[in-house]
């Protein structure tokens, strides 16, 4: 092998988490914010960031080696990928990667599916390898939402899957990834992979990573890990609200040579989730028991978590189920809901103006029914921010053009964009404090701990329609691989 300064790691990525059942279809324009290729882009973007691309830099500069970014391109979770812009985004990504590169780092999310391909990453992997080679070293980063197929594990050296929800490990997990990938590169070690399915479909609300089942989880595969034969072991959660074959909970297991060990360390993990089935299930409220229950606290903030409007699981963020007994509030509360013709509204008006205005409700029936609010418009400005939290720090968010309006003692954030509540920069970039809220509504499952969890005195999780719902019989799964738990 050269000296290591001579060698080089290409990087490269292709994430969204799509929700088949979500509203309407993604194409190549809703990635255009994060459309990110070639050297200088990449580390303008991403230097200095706790992501999986600030993550593989600081491990190159680490390692003394020499990265060589191609295309990195990522939208927000949303409905069902388009044809078109799959064949796109897959040709982009497999054309930018430095055919020259002695490996891969490839960021995906693992629950990407468009209308031809159920399984994005496999297909991507799988056109990497007729272009580069079945010899050229791929380690892949996933989600811990990822739906992990047979042919992802089949095609990629190593897989590595965050280890936390919410997400604040996707640095670590990458410079985990580069690691393994360089000293497979170096012949230092020889990954193989043993993949099992759990048969288990498990809503986001029951895979938070401190407490419950899932950390029982994650212990066992960390004690796994402190085995010198053992490579990784990844837990994926998997994405429920994808109707596609392999959708629900796996393991990866990725030992040094001994593929018998890694099957069976895999098939404990199935075992041991198996045996915790019950406990994955979540108690939820109708959204008007929620609100009475939040509003009977003595003390708050109350968080609402109206995970079936779960932005980062592709849902509209404009569900008004909770919004409607929201209006008239005896207690100071806070939602944000993404509404286009309600922000236009608001920015016609001026700040200081009145407005009157049907709020939310404008995706589909799914997801409620507009709601009338009158009020003050109280501010207006760019919903640009930059994460200043624990997940994804210093990453940019754009929530389009932004209103606040008071409604009594409600406050709304009006946004045109769908953006998920992952960093306090979601309402301090408007000017809002958390603590002076009784009721914060959030639409999340869990990854809104990141910003909001130190405020929450208690959690209600509300019951809602919603193409995110944890009641996942509300779904009519066609391509599900049967049979699963707990639907069967």
């Amino acid at each position: 092998m050269p000296p290591l300064k001579e060698v080089r790691i290409a990087v490269a990525g292709l994430l969204h988490e799509t929700n088949t059942f979500a509203p309407g279809m993604t194409n190549v324009d809703a990635f255009k914010g994060e459309w990110v290729e070639g050297r200088r882009a990449f580390y303008e973007r991403y230097a200095g960031t706790r992501t999986s691309m600030g993550g593989v830099i600081d491990a190159a500069a680490k390692h003394g080696v020499e990265l060589e970014p191609g295309l990195y391109a990522a939208a927000t979770p949303s409905g069902l990928v388009c044809s078109r812009a799959a064949e796109a985004l897959i040709e982009s990504v497999v054309a930018s990667i430095d055919p020259a590169a002695a490996g891969l780092v490839l960021i995906m999310h693992g629950a990407m599916a468009s209308e031809q391909y159920d399984d994005v990453e496999g297909e991507c992997l799988r056109r990497i390898r007729a272009r580069h080679g079945s010899g050229l070293p791929i380690a892949l980063t996933i989600d811990l939402h990822a739906n992990v197929s047979p042919e992802m594990t089949n095609l990629a050296d190593v897989i590595i899957g965050y280890d936390t929800y919410p997400h604040i490990d996707m640095h670590e997990r990458a410079e985990e990834a580069f690691e393994l990938l360089l000293r497979r590169i170096l012949g230092e070690i020889e990954p193989v992979r043993a993949y099992a399915h759990a048969g288990m479909l498990i809503v986001p609300q029951a895979m938070m990573t401190e407490e419950g089942a899932m950390k029982s989880l994650m212990d066992r595969a960390f004690e796994l890990e402190d085995d010198p034969r053992v490579l990784n072991v990844t837990v994926a959660g998997g994405f429920p609200y994808a109707d596609v074959p392999d959708a629900g909970m796996s393991f990866v297991v990725t030992t040094d040579g001994d593929r018998a060990l890694a099957d069976t360390l895999a098939a404990e993990l199935v075992r041991m989730a198996w045996d915790m089935r019950t406990q994955f299930s979540i108690a939820q409220s109708p959204p008007s028991e929620a609100v009475a229950a939040a509003l009977a606290e003595p003390e708050g903030p109350i968080v609402l978590a109206e995970g079936s409007d779960n932005v980062g699981g592709g849902a509209p963020a404009d569900a008004t189920h909770v919004l409607a007994c929201l209006i008239g509030i005896t207690k100071p509360a806070l939602i944000v809901i993404r509404d286009e013709e309600a922000v236009a509204r608001a920015f016609g008006i001026g700040v200081g103006g009145y407005f009157a205005c049907e709020v939310g409700g404008k995706s589909d029936r799914l997801h409620g029914d507009p709601v009338a609010v009158n009020g003050k418009v109280r501010l207006l400005f760019d919903g640009e921010y930059r994460h200043a939290g624990p997940y994804m720090t210093g990453q940019r968010a754009d929530m389009g053009k932004t209103a606040v309006v008071a409604s009594g003692l409600l406050t709304l954030v009006l946004t045109e964009k769908r953006t998920a509540p992952w960093d306090l920069g979601h309402v301090r970039s408007a000017g809002i404090w958390p603590g002076d809220y009784h009721m914060l509504v959030v639409k999340s499952a869990i990854a809104w701990q990141a910003a909001f969890g130190p405020f929450a005195r208690r959690v209600i999780y509300v019951d809602s329609p919603g193409c995110c719902s944890a009641n996942l019989s509300h779904f009519n799964y066609r391509k599900l691989r049967r049979p699963v738990y707990p639907l069967d």
